[in-house]
């Protein structure tokens, strides 16, 4: 059995008032190299929930989760570098750097949850698992 970690996706139309849908899964297994979201956008629930809101913007902050679980997101940029303490150093881009930026607290539309974790021994079993959970 391996450790995962997963966070849910939710749709906060206004932040300020901290309401949400949710709408996806992201889960992260260390030891199986895995990392992938699963979502879908219930657009009637949506309009409802908040008739203003832009759904194409929705989806394309969710499109944007994938090409970060894949590594797609900044192809083509290469490698930066960032200070600390202690000097500078590299950037990693690898499953635990991309589920780190995806896990961080946001003030968007689109927010992931509190970090949740698990054991597996099929990680994307467990993701289609988790996400059928949380949709309903």
């Amino acid at each position: 059995m391996d450790a995962y970690q997963y966070v849910v996706l939710r749709c906060v139309p206004r932040p300020e008032r901290e309401e949400f849908l949710n709408v996806g899964v992201v889960l992260y297994c260390p030891e199986q190299r895995f990392l992938a979201a699963r979502w879908a956008l219930d657009e009637q629930r949506l309009t409802a929930f908040a008739p203003a809101l832009d759904q194409s913007l929705v989806r394309a902050a969710l499109e944007s989760v994938d090409l970060i679980c894949s590594g797609d997101a900044h192809s083509g940029f290469g490698a930066g570098t960032r200070a600390t303490a202690y000097g500078i150093r590299a950037l990693s881009d690898n499953e635990s750097a991309r589920f780190g930026l995806l896990k961080a607290p946001k003030s968007t539309v689109l927010q992931p949850g509190p970090v949740h974790g698990g054991m597996t021994t099929d990680a994307a079993a467990e993701l289609d698992r988790v996400f059928t959970h949380q949709a309903s």
